[in-house]
């Protein structure tokens, strides 16, 4: 690292893990300095890794103290590099709709997002845990707040409203909201860059968390997820699309709102269906030694993703391209091969052996005959977030180095 640049940290907190990048920020240009990644989160062993280096560092229970185990490898003590940190950003999920954009956290803002908790309880909590954890550990850095959900904003109406009566649309702000936003928003500016660029374009963001997006010159005018990130796609532990019905009548039977909750959010999805695993990986061995659960889920969770796909091809008035991204898109062959194999009505021709060489790394894995080019992206959320907060701070943040002085 440069002694005089100032140093930019985004933190990204997902259900079990905890991403976080390290930037140095020089006349308005973000330079990667350090990466790091934390998974096994409240399991009996956590795997930290810092850029290439990987370690196992035993249980760790929760977000915040993943945070502490994270940042005294990445930033240790009060030393020359803490000292130079002039801004933290941190990905929220679900900014409701008082957030459209990048917002410092002062402790209102702290409370408005606790609120919105609810509604992204996999997701708002864990972010917020390391939002507090990293304000204790550097109580000077302002802290910025970067939403999943500004990249659908921009949502025609016909998209975000659900056909609802105007009281519970406007009263009471039921509407369609969108997440995943940076994942998507990163997908389209890959797909964008493309020599000729990509007019209509799907985006498949597939990990833990599941959706797609209709994106059309670079806007999205359509998405899978709507007032919470529980429709849409089949997902790890989240069912996606389900009548509501199905609710009203478990309720008619007196099934407890919170047992309601806690089962569409951590027991269903892929988790409930095979009765065995939500994870992807585990699925496709079962499936193999003729598990019917297995066999089931991914089927379901193929199905659904078609469909979806189906539907955006219409939607777009045809399709140029799609972009997959995702801890399963980005490093599942199998998944992604059954995907494209599904479409190849729509003249979609898969590459084989790029596909299975396309395993973290961004790639190409249709042919050149193909009607429709499908790339694996690997999303980089952080330097989103990273970029998003480089754009929030004063001028005289990133001057030079006696504001990342005077910010710690």
């Amino acid at each position: 690292m440069e002694a005089r640049q100032p140093l930019l940290l985004a933190l990204n907190a997902g259900g079990s893990s905890l991403k976080a990048k390290l930037y140095s920020l020089g006349d308005l240009t973000l330079r990667l300095e350090t990466s790091a990644r934390l998974d096994g989160i409240g399991r009996r062993m956590a795997r930290l890794r810092i850029d290439d280096v990987g370690v196992s560092v035993g249980a760790v229970s929760d977000h915040a103290r993943a945070a502490e185990v994270l940042l005294d490898r990445l930033l240790p003590g009060a030393g020359t590099a803490a000292s130079r940190l002039v801004a933290v950003g941190h990905r929220i999920v679900h900014g409701g709709a008082q957030f459209t954009g990048p917002v410092r956290i002062t402790s209102d803002v702290a409370r408005q997002l606790d609120s919105l908790s609810e509604l992204a309880p996999l997701h708002n909590p864990p972010a917020l845990t390391v939002v507090r954890a990293a304000a204790l550990r550097y109580p000077r850095v302002p802290a910025y707040a970067v939403f999943d959900t500004t990249f659908f904003l921009s949502l025609p109406p016909h998209a975000r409203e659900y056909a609802l009566p105007a009281e519970w649309r406007y009263g009471r702000g039921i509407r369609r909201f969108g997440f995943h936003g940076l994942a998507h928003e990163c997908m389209t500016r890959h797909a964008r860059q493309l020599p000729g660029g990509v007019r209509r374009l799907v985006t498949l963001q597939l990990g833990h968390g599941c959706s797609a997006a209709a994106v059309l010159d670079g806007r999205p005018i359509d998405t899978s997820m709507g007032f919470s990130p529980l429709e849409g796609l089949i997902m790890a532990t989240r069912p996606g699309d389900l009548d509501a019905g199905v609710l009203l009548e478990l309720g008619r039977r007196g099934e407890a709102w919170s047992t309601i909750g806690h089962v569409l959010h951590r027991e269903a999805g892929l988790k409930g269906l095979s009765g065995a695993s939500g994870d992807v990986r585990e699925l496709l061995e079962l499936e193999v030694h003729g598990h019917e659960g297995a066999t089931l889920a991914l089927a379901a969770f193929h199905d659904r993703i078609l469909k979806y796909l189906g539907a955006y091809a219409a939607v777009l008035g045809g399709l140029d391209a799609i972009a997959i991204g995702g801890g399963i898109g980005e490093n599942a062959p199998v998944v992604r091969a059954r995907i494209c194999r599904g479409l190849e009505w729509l003249g979609v021709e898969l590459d084989s052996g790029a596909n299975d060489d396309a395993v973290g790394v961004a790639s190409r894995i249709t042919t050149a005959r193909s009607s429709i080019a499908v790339d694996v992206v690997p999303v980089d959320e952080e330097l989103l977030i990273a970029e998003r907060v480089r754009d929030s701070l004063p001028v005289a943040a990133h001057a030079d180095d006696s504001a990342a002085r005077s910010a710690s």
